[in-house]
C-alpha cells in the first residue's frame, strides 16, 4: 500500500487526529510539520492545484485526499 503523507502544524487538533487514524489503521505514513519545513499554504496550493485554507492536507501516494474529514471518508471507503 502507498504511504500516506500528512502536512500539518503544531497545535492542530485535526492534524493530530489524522496521525492517530493512520496509527490506529497501521498505515505507513509520514508527518510533515509545515512550520518546521518552511512550507506555506501557498506552496501546498501549488502542489495540489487549488487554494489551501486549512491543515492537515493529506496525500495517499501522489493522490491528494484533502483534510481530516476527507481522510476519514477515504479510509471508510477502503474497508
Amino acid at each position: 500500500m502507498k504511504k500516506f503523507t500528512i502536512f500539518g502544524r503544531p497545535g492542530c487538533g485535526y492534524c493530530l487526529r489524522a496521525k492517530q487514524l493512520c496509527e490506529i489503521k497501521s498505515f505507513d505514513y509520514r508527518y510533515v510539520d509545515i512550520w518546521e519545513e518552511g512550507i506555506s499554504k501557498e506552496d501546498l496550493a501549488k502542489t495540489i492545484g487549488k487554494p489551501v485554507h486549512t491543515v492537515p492536507q493529506v496525500f495517499h501516494g501522489e493522490t491528494h485526499i484533502g483534510g481530516f474529514d476527507d481522510l476519514e471518508a477515504y479510509v471508510s471507503a477502503m474497508a
